[in-house]
């Protein structure tokens, strides 16, 4: 596969051929490049925008701006966890194309978890992408996508768990460029050993730097985890510092260690009192590290639109205090059923909300004089008496034995309700076994005493090269599970990606799932019921609520259900109407203008609906007034004949109605009633008969004798373009 094309689907099968010979073509981590105007060329003026992409799809409104699509300096990430990579893959090309270049690959089931590398692609992983191959092939996809799109694309996942040092000797052979360690959060989560944590977190780092893989620490688990996320603020700086200091001692370039930072605290509390002053109070004391700034999960609700709005306060935020990388986690992460369309709209969250704030900062600068100024400094003073008390009681291995972290109070004070480990216990206690004074490992990357002979270029030379410096010596197994592999999944979804059927699908290819929403006008528990059943009535196989929302206790709930669908529709049956000729915007208005067009119109019969028609007419609405065409607007409730006599009276070259109600054909018996009336005034052959409706078709209206038909989500310049073609056979 030398190359994707926008117009087919990746060729999933072709990717994973050859992958026993695939060599990461870029390893390091890959920034932005600001460019003057953000590389577009447009009469706005762009302040701190990067190059643009080659492709794209831009935001929603950008119709209205000549389709440009800025990209902002932050790099954004996907979070992506359908637990099969090869859906995966596909969802990295959508993300990318909407802006993403931070693609994280995150856990499912717990890669924490994990005693040791895994060979073949078992789907219980998760998301991880654990595996030589599911790196392999998810890499080999990066590489195909950024040509596509033009920017470079940033592949990321976890070294933790007691297998760390191996997975990050594997993800520097397979050039993973971004990676999470932090051997606080093996400690605290995942209950191992301290001591052997911090070990094995001095070697995976080794590996990790001379990979120049980006670090991003875990410190942001601990407010997503306490009971109040804002009273643990002072000690996410002390978890922060030590990460970062350990990082440095260990040989990690600065500019290669990152902070996840999490704001802890979300409407409806006072948000920004809190997580500005702790951001702030942040970037002040780790200038010299990069940020990547991520919505706290733990207030995310199923709601996408809650989640949404608090992850637009997020990235204010991260605007103001200048992350590098912005995190676009979604409502999957509550629902736990992570979903194309969600990605997606995580992605242009993000994108469009820093798209909106460039340059913020030369237009609103942070007050230190303030209120702001004092709660920094007390976030500041107090996280350095937090660390001087580590200090003071022997440590950080003693602070995790007496409970310190994620303790529920407000520092100084302490409810002894934190996360206490033993530091001779815990998974993979008494393993760490001590090197020989004589010890040497001829290979590169190896953090601590390392014996080596004088004058070695590479430790690695005495025999021939390691698996970090000769991608050939790596072994490479394909699949060890004859009942769970991806040669298997694949094989059963294929007519979904290469045949003609069709299934509608969140997550992976073919699986049917839909989701839909109802109002119920009742109360929470009965909606709920209610729902499910009628799910069943729609035919959804499984149906299950996923979110409610009430609207009033006794009005009415809103519902949320998800389910699946046990047909599937072949392509080839389904006929696509042919989309009209548009005429360009200048031709229409030479015509207009040479034609002089004039048009009467109104809502006929007693239908008193006159909004939509309004906006197809008036110029504030992009109507047909903004071509230059003139219109007598007659109302609602307007007789058919009435508009008839007003188009004869005007002296108008076309009549143009809406008809709305449609109960008992009423909008069809006014289309033909028009036809008629107009035959029989002797006018058809010399006036336009257009109708518009919420029921109403092209094909419907030229059924009742009308030259064409508008239906829901009509524009002026549709009703014009229909308008301006008759008059152009005309002339």
């Amino acid at each position: 596969m030398k190359k994707l094309i926008p117009e087919q689907k990746i060729d999933i099968e072709k990717l994973l051929e050859g992958l026993e010979n695939y060599k990461p073509r870029r390893k390091e981590w890959v920034w932005r490049k600001p460019a003057a105007n953000g590389g577009i060329k447009s009469s706005f003026e762009f302040k701190d925008m990067s190059e643009p992409l080659k492709r794209s799809i831009p935001l929603p409104a950008a119709k209205y701006f000549g389709d440009i699509d800025p990209q902002p300096m932050p790099v954004i990430t996907t979070e992506i966890a359908s637990g099969r990579f090869e859906d995966d893959i596909r969802r990295m090309r959508m993300a990318a194309w909407h802006g993403a270049d931070h693609i994280m690959v995150i856990r499912t089931t717990g890669q924490s978890h994990i005693d040791g590398l895994i060979e073949g692609t078992p789907e219980g992983i998760g998301g991880v992408p654990i595996t030589r191959k599911q790196i392999r092939a998810s890499k080999k996809a990066c590489d195909l996508i950024e040509d596509e799109v033009g920017r470079p694309i940033n592949f990321h996942s976890y070294v933790s768990g007691v297998a760390g040092p191996e997975v990050a000797v594997l993800f520097a052979e397979e050039g993973i460029n971004g990676a999470h360690q932090d051997p606080q959060y093996n400690v605290l989560y995942r209950n191992i050993n301290v001591y052997r944590s911090f070990v094995d977190a001095a070697s995976a780092k080794k590996v990790m730097a001379d990979a120049q893989i980006f670090q991003i620490d875990g410190a942001h688990n601990a407010n997503a985890t306490a009971k109040e996320g804002w009273a643990v603020m002072p000690e996410l700086l002390v978890q922060h510092g030590i990460n970062c200091a350990f990082s440095a001692a260990v040989g990690m370039d600065k500019a290669h260690i990152g902070l996840s930072t999490v704001p802890p605290c979300a409407p409806p509390a006072p948000k920004l009192w809190y997580d500005l002053p702790y951001a702030v109070a942040l970037r002040e004391f780790f200038s010299d590290y990069k940020f990547r700034a991520q919505q706290n999960t733990r207030y995310i609700e199923a709601d996408i639109e809650e989640a949404t709005r608090t992850h637009v306060i997020d990235t204010l935020i991260s605007a103001l205090t200048s992350a590098d990388i912005q995190s676009t986690i979604t409502p999957d992460e509550g629902r736990n059923v992570p979903w194309h369309y969600n990605n997606i709209r995580g992605i242009e969250t993000a994108k469009q909300t820093l798209v909106a704030l460039d340059g913020i900062k030369q237009l609103v600068k942070i007050d230190r004089d303030g209120p702001l100024g004092d709660m920094v400094r007390d976030i500041q003073e107090r996280a350095v008496c937090f660390l001087e008390e580590i200090l003071e009681n022997g440590g950080y291995f003693k602070a995790v034995e007496r409970g310190f972290f994620v303790d529920s109070g407000h520092y100084p004070i302490r409810n002894d309700d934190g996360i206490a480990r033993d530091a001779q216990g815990g998974v993979a206690a008494g393993t760490i076994v001590k090197r020989d004074d004589d010890y040497m490992a001829p290979v590169c990357s190896t953090f601590g005493i390392n014996n080596l002979p004088k004058n070695l270029k590479k430790p690695c030379e005495l025999i021939g090269g390691c698996t970090l410096c000769n991608h050939d010596k790596i072994p490479y197994i394909d699949e060890v599970d004859e009942t769970d592999n991806c040669n298997l999944r694949l094989a059963k979804t294929v007519e979904y990606r290469k045949g003609n059927m069709l299934k509608p699908e969140t997550e992976w290819a073919g699986d049917g799932t839909v989701l839909i929403q109802l109002f119920i006008p009742e109360s929470l528990e009965l909606a709920k019921a209610a729902a499910v059943e009628m799910a069943k009535k729609m035919g959804l196989l499984d149906p299950e609520v996923i979110n409610s929302q009430v609207m009033h206790p006794s009005e009415g709930t809103f519902i949320e259900v998800k389910g699946k669908v046990d047909f599937a529709i072949d392509k080839t049956t389904i006929k696509i109407p042919p989309k009209p000729e548009m005429l360009s915007e200048d031709e229409i208005k030479a015509i207009v203008k040479k034609s002089n067009l004039t048009v009467v119109a109104g809502t006929v019969g007693e239908d008193e609906h006159s909004v939509g028609l309004r906006e197809i007419l008036d110029i504030k609405h992009g109507g047909i007034e903004k071509f230059g065409v003139k219109y007598h607007y007659l109302g609602t409730s307007v007789p058919v004949e009435k508009m008839v006599d007003a188009a004869i009276e005007t002296g108008s070259d076309a009549i143009l109605i809406s008809t709305i109600i449609s109960h008992n054909d009423v909008h069809r018996k006014n289309m033909i009633r028009l036809d008629e009336i107009c035959k029989e005034k002797g006018i058809r052959d010399k006036i336009i008969c257009m109708s518009g409706g919420t029921q109403v078709t092209s094909e419907m209206a030229k059924e009742c004798g009308m030259d064409d038909g508008f239906g829901r989500g009509t524009k002026g310049i549709d009703v014009v373009n229909s308008l301006v073609k008759i008059i152009k056979k005309k002339l």
